[in-house]
């Protein structure tokens, strides 16, 4: 594909195989200058930032003063050329380095209705904007939506179990998400490059029999080739041609902002991540560097500029969204770090700059700033990474030794956790099955203690007073088997529906046309389930029946080991479960001959879980929050941040590759007197939980009085911006519900390692 344009694009690049093929890895591999100095060359934000910045924070502002939300769209269906350019400030926007709007102001959320009308009316009318009724009428009378195409094909059971919330989260009411395009395609070979393979790909697809796959996939081909000339027209309205390929360090980062703004302005899927670009775009700045045709504040200055942009993505979202997701997240997940298959690092001066927009512009949420944790990574990125996450709570860690032998070097994250291929590889995000209720369900023979209805297959219940461990596990592993069943059922009908109604054309368009595939169930109440099976093992647990004979409550005789203690006893029930529930999800067939996966992620949603809940064995009362992710119990962590860690580091990552979520509080005194004793301790103790083969580490470092004083006077001005890990991400603390802030609040906070 050379030709003048592209010469002159790819001038002093090496390699020969990603200019013949897409294939950006090999591109990054052979052009990508390591770095392992230390943050000394970092530049200040410019005033152009601080102005524009300054802008943002006093939208945000408005925008928590009216309720959380600043505008709405209520006539105009959101779609790529759906507005005219927009701007942060039309005052300062010639100051704007990075251009582009999900819509025609900042922070005003789009109207998308393919997803579901309903869904997209309540998000309106729950800020008290009313939607058009043209709308209205078009999308019940004309066009099926996704979530119409799923309620229509639901089976009962899988109304129940949605119902009883023994399954929460199904994306059957919002775009799915987790799909990553590479959008740093679009700056390396241009949009028509990009197109002409894309229609090499839909006419190989025409020789032979047209069987319903064959079909589907030239449709999605032909839906992605206009997608593609789509992103070329939204370009223009900003005045930029990205046919061809970036020219420089400014327009590598414009042209792969252009095609991430595709990707949100056509999908408001649970998880817009932005993927592993920060040593792609290192490339260009550093040959820019070289050439001094920019300074390193002007660097900066993009790279600070572009954040920004990641910052005030903004969906409609409903009430119901808005409890199991708390905090208005958007996972627009960025990767720095990392060690290439080859040995070499793969951190860059890049990885500093992202890094680095968290002290220029402050904490912040978003975009979901991940370091591919190695202890091989150089000291200095260890020790500055350290530092961002002591003075911001920011940053989270994922172990990219364990992830590099299934994902390879060239892999993002695509929602909070968990990884994918760059553009070789999409997920089917599937939500999370309660695991503690199916408990309760193997006790009561499949009962909701809860609703007091028969959810579950009506299996025998047990009616001793006091619990027998084998009887329990014994009808624990039926109810799974039930459960799984039903679960991957509902997922399979979600997705064949969302393909077919809120197809992803503009990311599908940035990934390759024969695409792997996974599959992601997850579970809840996971810490719960363990200690229960151990009390129930290790102590005499005694049931309180009501008078239809259902176990409501448990009191538990004599102690019992608790996960989270580096105990084996309790450790091993964890690895037990784990594998026992992904063998489950195995046994069914997965759509699109998906590879199925399964995760310990359960974000902000461990509140909703925990009031549909009832009492558990482990003393954990009806209501209460379930612990978060791979999390211990509340309470149950006696022997130190370190011992807590070391059981969560026992779950194998390679069953559950879809991610095991740990998220630690640390008082800064726990970690060291001074600011250098805490950085050199943080980075000691991520070290050996890395090394030890854990995946996930999400860091927070201060003291539960701050939180408190948070809570009590969000109107303080240090808290505006007060930024906390809570399970996969990060929310500003004070855009958490107060039962979601106190539950925060319980949480151990380690004051000693």
């Amino acid at each position: 594909m050379m030709n003048n344009e592209n010469i002159e694009a790819w001038e002093g690049f090496e390699g020969r195989i990603w200019k013949k093929e897409i294939n950006v890895r090999d591109f990054i591999q052979k052009n990508y200058r390591p770095y392992d100095g230390d943050e000394s060359f970092l530049e200040g934000p410019t005033e152009a930032t601080d102005k524009l910045w300054g802008v943002v924070q006093q939208l945000q502002k408005e925008e928590r003063a009216k309720g959380g939300v600043l505008d709405m769209e209520t006539k105009v269906v959101s779609g790529l050329t759906a507005y005219g350019a927009g701007y942060i400030s039309e005052e300062y926007k010639d100051l704007e380095k990075i251009v582009g709007l999900q819509t025609d102001k900042p922070l005003k959320r789009a109207f998308m209705p393919f997803g579901g009308i309903k869904m997209a009316e309540q998000a309106c009318e729950a800020y008290g904007y009313t939607p058009d009724p043209e709308l209205h009428k078009i999308f019940n009378e004309y066009v099926t939506t996704h979530n119409q195409g799923v309620f229509d094909a639901y089976t009962p059971e899988m109304k129940s179990v949605r119902h009883n919330k023994i399954i929460t989260g199904l994306p059957d009411t919002y775009g799915r998400g987790r799909i990553v395009g590479d959008y740093r395609r679009v700056a390396l070979y241009g949009i028509d490059y990009l197109i002409e393979q894309k229609k090499k790909d839909f006419s190989n697809t025409g020789d032979g029999t047209m069987t319903e796959d064959v079909i589907r996939l030239r449709e999605e081909i032909s839906k992605q080739i206009k997608a593609l000339n789509g992103m070329k027209e939204m370009a223009k309205i900003y005045g930029y041609d990205i046919s061809k390929p970036a020219k420089n360090a400014h327009e590598a980062v414009q042209w792969l902002y252009f095609g991430y703004l595709a990707a949100i302005k056509t999908q408001n899927g649970a998880a817009m991540s932005v993927g592993r670009v920060s040593t792609f775009l290192d490339i260009y700045i550093q040959r820019d560097l070289d050439k001094g045709v920019i300074t390193e504040k002007e660097a900066q200055e993009l790279i600070d500029h572009l954040v920004m942009k990641f910052r005030i993505v903004k969906f409609a979202r409903i009430a119901s969204y808005n409890q199991l997701f708390s905090g208005d997240p958007v996972w627009a997940t960025l990767e720095v770090a990392g060690i290439g298959v080859d040995g070499r690092s793969m951190v860059t001066k890049n990885d500093y700059r992202f890094l680095h927009t968290l002290e220029n512009m402050g904490p912040s949420p978003e975009p979901n700033m991940t370091v591919l944790y190695s202890s091989a990574l150089p000291e200095n990125f260890k020790k500055y990474a350290s530092k961002i996450s002591i003075n911001t709570s920011s940053v989270q860690y994922e172990n990219d030794d364990v992830m590099k032998p299934y994902w390879g070097d060239d892999y993002s994250i695509c929602c909070c956790v968990s990884a994918t291929q760059t553009g070789k590889e999409m997920q089917f995000f599937g939500a999370r099955a309660n695991l503690a209720k199916c408990l309760l369900y193997a006790i009561n023979g499949g009962v909701d203690a809860k609703t007091h209805e028969q959810c579950g297959p009506m299996m025998r219940p047990i009616t001793s007073e006091y619990l027998d461990y084998y009887e329990v596990m014994d009808k624990f592993d039926k109810m799974m088997d039930w459960l799984a069943a039903t679960y991957v059922n509902a997922l399979n009908l979600i997705h064949y529906m969302h393909d077919k109604y809120f197809y992803e054309a503009a990311e599908m368009a940035l990934i390759d046309t024969d695409v792997r595939r996974t599959f992601a169930t997850g579970i809840a109440g996971f810490s719960h389930v363990v200690d229960s099976l151990s009390a129930i093992k290790y102590a005499r647990v005694r049931t309180i029946r009501d008078a239809d004979g259902n176990v409501i409550h448990f009191e538990t005789e004599g102690d019992f080991p608790r996960y989270g203690n580096d105990d084996d006893r309790a450790d091993d029930i964890a690895v037990w479960l784990l594998g026992a529930f992904l063998d489950k999800i195995k046994k069914h067939h997965t759509y699109r001959n998906s590879e199925p996966t399964t995760s310990i992620l359960t974000i902000t949603s461990n509140v909703v879980y925990g009031k549909a809940t009832a009492d558990l064995p482990d003393g954990r009362l009806a209501g209460e929050p379930l612990s978060p992710g791979a999390n211990p119990s509340y309470g149950a962590e006696k022997n130190g941040l370190l011992a807590s860690l070391n059981s969560v580091a026992k779950l194998p990552y390679h069953w559950a590759l879809d991610g095991i979520s740990n998220t630690q509080t640390i008082n800064p005194e726990a970690l060291g007197h001074t600011q250098q004793e805490r950085i050199d301790n943080l980075v000691q103790v991520m070290d050996g939980y890395f090394d030890k083969g854990a995946h996930h580490l999400n860091v927070n470092v201060f003291g539960t009085e701050k939180l408190i004083d948070a809570m009590e006077h969000p109107e303080k001005e240090e808290y505006a911006n007060f930024t906390i890990r809570v399970s996969g991400y990060a929310v500003k603390f004070i855009d958490l519900t107060r039962e979601q802030q106190l539950d925060v609040i319980s949480r151990t906070c380690h004051k000693a390692l």
